[in-house]
């Protein structure tokens, strides 16, 4: 086999191996940072903020209305 193809063989292999490398290494960094991240426990304390405030107004709505059919109740007789 030519030597030239060999040594272009192994220059391409080497440097797919280091831009693979590079790519992991990338990805790893990119997790670790994601890990180390407060975003994803501020999303859950939203997350639980809005669900209260919706059960607070979804309770307040229900009274309003209950109310006012017992004073159109009320009134009626």
């Amino acid at each position: 086999m030519n030597l030239a193809l060999i040594h272009d063989r192994l220059y391409i292999k080497t440097f797919w191996e280091k831009r693979i490398d590079t790519q992991c290494q990338n990805l790893e960094n990119e997790e670790q940072r994601m890990n180390k991240s407060a975003l994803k426990k501020l999303r859950g304390e939203w997350l639980v903020r809005l669900e209260n405030r919706t059960k607070h107004l979804k309770n307040f709505n229900d009274n309003y209305i209950r109310k006012v059919k017992t004073e159109t109740a009320a009134d009626e007789t």
